[in-house]
């Protein structure tokens, strides 16, 4: 791509990315609203707070966080930074070894429901230039309390959007997922897997609007996993449990996860960058 069609195609993925954001939100905020499960009465439905950010060297984002009756805590940030990498963490970055140069924008989402019984989620996907230009990201699932079904309408949604762009993207994705989705300190996974994917840049227009049929395949399906159990009524020893499993999501993020540690060494927001944590969580 030239430079003028690389700076139209950053005009075009951040559009994308605050698309999908506004959609995702009301999305969730229909759930709160259909909630009927324990205590419906008695809380209200939750809404989207939106909080801008600023980043010093170039860009920021928004925040968009909800604390509601069927979710704990759900967050949907998107950001769009610039600048210039430190010398120590632009060795880690492609092609910033030879510019330290970048623009990064991109969508992370992650869900704490307030029921044991509906899934966890996370979800998110990026576009990256430095002296080279790449997409990322993926979606997996977190059930405190694994449902066959569930996991398995949510891997096909994702498979089908996988086989639209290439057949043998859902079972690399897949595996990348299950190997990047692992706490080797603990040897187990940190949910029932999904698809992950970085540096797809052999085709940029085609790369990216796989990237958007990630984003719609979530839109799609998690929405529907969440109403399938937002209802059901749980049991303190369940809730205990819940708080328990959360801490494998707090140790993956704070020690392996990739985003985390980019927004963390680029100068971003913390705030947002800690959103993905959950609420509440134990330890026994």
């Amino acid at each position: 791509m030239t430079a003028a069609e690389l700076d139209r195609l950053q005009t075009r993925t951040r559009a994308w990315f605050e698309a999908l954001r506004d959609r995702i939100c009301r999305a969730f905020e229909e759930l709160e609203e259909r909630y009927a499960g324990p205590d419906h009465e008695r809380l209200a439905a939750g809404r989207f707070e939106r909080k801008p950010w600023s980043r010093a060297d170039g860009g920021g984002g928004t925040m968009a966080l909800l604390r509601g009756r069927v979710f704990e805590k759900v967050g949907v940030n998107v950001s769009t930074v610039w600048g210039e990498l430190a010398p120590q963490f632009a060795s880690q970055i492609p092609g910033a070894e030879r510019d330290p140069r970048f623009w990064a924008s991109g969508i992370s989402l992650v869900a704490h429901p307030r029921s044991p019984h509906v899934p966890p989620a996370h979800m998110n996907t990026r576009h990256i230039q430095t002296a080279r230009a790449w997409f990322g990201g993926g979606a997996d699932l977190n059930p405190i309390y694994p449902d066959p079904a569930d996991t398995a309408a949510f891997h096909e949604k994702l498979e089908q959007a996988c086989d639209r762009f290439d057949p043998d993207y859902y079972g690399r994705f897949r595996a990348w997922a299950d190997e990047y989705f692992h706490l080797p300190h603990r040897q187990e996974q940190r949910g029932v897997g999904g698809i992950f994917y970085d540096y797809l840049e052999s085709d940029l227009e085609r790369d990216f609007a796989f990237t958007q049929a990630v984003g719609e395949a979530f839109l799609e399906i998690y929405p529907r996993l969440v109403e399938r159990h937002m209802d059901r009524p749980w049991s303190e020893a369940e809730r205990a449990y819940q708080l328990e499993r959360r801490g494998r999501y707090v140790e993956f993020n704070l020690l392996y996860d990739r985003g985390t540690q980019f927004g963390l060494k680029t100068g971003g927001n913390p705030e947002a960058i800690l959103m993905s944590l959950p609420p509440l969580v134990a330890w026994p």
